[in-house]
């Protein structure tokens, strides 16, 4: 094999089948791991100057290295840099030639992806843990050769252009601000320092998934060319009956499937598909939301037509800014069996402007309307099945004050759905009400009126059937309301005594709440 295929093969991190213990990853020795620091390092330069380059253009400008007289000396350190690069690059070559483990795995690499429909290749291939972008493709939405799909295809633009329809200065900082640090500080795990810095502790939840719970690994081609990294846990052939349904886990804006919240369903034995975002770890991309809705949208894609589940058999699991991608899911595809949305907010822009200086309010405002609308309440009302909410009560990151439960997003948007599905229950009053009783721990024991709003609603259904809005209520007297207010309420919502990240216990996933057609009306 050429010495110029190892000069660009990708780093190796775990060989699952040489029988090391699961935390230990690939040791680089010799010039391999010289070589293979020095070109991190050159990364990490690099990945410096692309963010820091007006910065920077301005240091050079006004020390004058830019004017033609001093360009050459300029181009003399490039040139030097490029060299420094290259010996990089050859020494990692070298020290890979070196080694057994790496030239079988080269050798394994090659010929999956000349043949990557294989499936004795493919099998060969899940038997590493390597760079992501040199993963043969194992299925992509492009194959899908539908109206609809075709109709995704050529409509997919990207959001992320500037807004050539109003043009200020405002407008114009707003997408250098987005475009260089701003979304990289809504989703700060796309920072590839940050991920430099977990990459030890994602290569263990990886082999954790893959070694412990049989975990597939696939790469998923999306609809504008991106490739998001999953995995994919198969419990459907367990004795348990939550197998049969699949829960798609989406990831909060510095989460990763490795370490993130798979871990409860795959606990409660539940088929489970998890998924990076645009940016993150394995996946190509920026988590822009057009880039976001393409991704999940493939996820959901691979889920129906290469895994084989019904959407009826799917439930969609977001967790905080994950949110998103679960309640777009659920508005494309309506016949979901339910979502269980965790530690969420009603709208991105009223968490931001109280975190940034109110001098910024109006970029801050065209940057996130224009380029990244995380609007959660716009979404949540197309979705007419079972919701569950899990709030966080001692939630820092959600709460717009970090002492008071009432300030909680996760209350708005929950007012926001319940406005919607039963306008006549939640007149003025009613919503006034609703935030009191979210200004505290709901009382899930309270139980005196649940009968008499379980009959009224199953009445309801049966005579006018049950889609939202449900018109229910207006003869209804004050007192009726606010007790239909509470049982809805402590229905759609459990708390969970906890901070932000803390991971959610078993006990919280719950089935989603939906209107009473028969006495197990929920999902399972």
């Amino acid at each position: 094999m050429s010495f110029y295929r190892y000069f660009f093969s990708p780093r190796l991190f775990k060989d699952y089948t040489d029988g090391s213990s699961l935390s230990s990853i690939y040791s680089e020795v010799g010039f391999e791991k010289l070589g293979d620091s020095l070109v991190s390092f050159w990364g990490i330069m690099f990945s410096l100057f692309k963010y820091g380059s007006p910065i920077i253009g301005l240091y050079f400008y006004k020390k004058g290295y830019l004017v033609s007289e001093n360009f050459g000396s300029l181009l003399k350190v490039s040139t030097g840099i490029g060299l420094f690069v290259i010996l990089s690059y050859c020494l990692r070559g070298y020290g890979r030639s070196q080694s057994q483990m790496y030239r079988k795995f080269v050798k394994d690499l090659q010929e999956a992806q000349l043949n990557p429909k294989d499936p004795l290749n493919k099998k060969k291939i899940r038997a590493y843990d390597f760079e992501f972008d040199q993963w043969p493709v194992d299925w992509t939405m492009k194959s899908l050769n539908t109206k609809e799909n075709n109709a995704k295809m050529v409509a997919n633009t990207s959001s992320s252009r500037l807004n050539v329809n109003w043009i200020s200065p405002c407008s114009i900082i707003a997408f250098l601000a987005i475009h260089s640090f701003g979304l990289k500080m809504i989703y700060p795990g796309s920072i590839g320092l940050l991920q430099k810095y977990l990459h030890q502790m994602l290569v263990q939840g990886r082999a954790k998934l893959v070694l412990e719970q049989r975990g597939t690994r696939n790469k998923i081609e999306t609809i504008d060319g991106n490739t998001i990294d999953t995995m994919f846990i198969d419990n459907r052939h367990s004795r348990f009956d939550n197998g049969k349904n699949l829960v798609i886990c989406s990831e909060g804006n510095a989460g990763f499937y490795e370490i993130g919240i798979m871990v409860t369903p795959i606990e409660l034995k539940y088929s489970v598909l998890g998924f990076n975002h645009a940016g993150f770890a394995g996946s190509s991309g920026d988590p822009f939301p057009k880039q976001e809705q393409n991704a999940a949208d493939a996820v959901i894609q691979f889920a129906i037509e290469s895994l084989g589940f019904a959407p009826e058999n799917i439930v969609l699991y977001g967790w905080s800014i994950g949110a998103y991608n679960t309640l777009w899911l659920a508005s494309q595809y309506p016949n979901v069996k339910g979502i269980v949305l965790d530690a969420t907010f009603d709208d991105l822009l009223i968490l931001a402007l109280p975190r940034m200086p109110e001098s910024l309010s109006t970029i801050v405002r065209i940057a996130i309307r224009d380029y990244c609308n995380l609007n959660h309440t716009e979404l949540i009302t197309k979705f007419n099945g079972p919701v569950s909410m899990i709030r966080r009560t001692e939630d820092e990151i959600i709460a717009t004050e970090e002492t008071d439960m009432g300030t909680n997003r996760g209350n708005y948007l929950l007012i926001h759905l319940l406005k919607f599905r039963f306008p006549n229950i939640f007149k003025p009053e009613q919503i006034k009400y609703a935030q009191k009783i979210l200004n505290k721990t709901i009382d899930h024991s309270k139980t005196g009126d649940d009968q008499m709003c379980l009959s009224l609603l199953m009445s309801y259904v049966s005579e006018q059937g049950a889609s939202y809005p449900v018109k229910i209520g207006e003869d209804y007297s004050e007192e009726q309301r606010n007790q239909m207010t509470f049982y809805l309420i402590k229905n759609h919502m459990l708390d969970y005594k906890s901070s932000h990240c803390t991971p959610l216990p078993l006990e919280f996933f719950k089935s989603g709440w939906n209107l009473p057609i028969e006495n197990d009306f929920v999902f399972t």
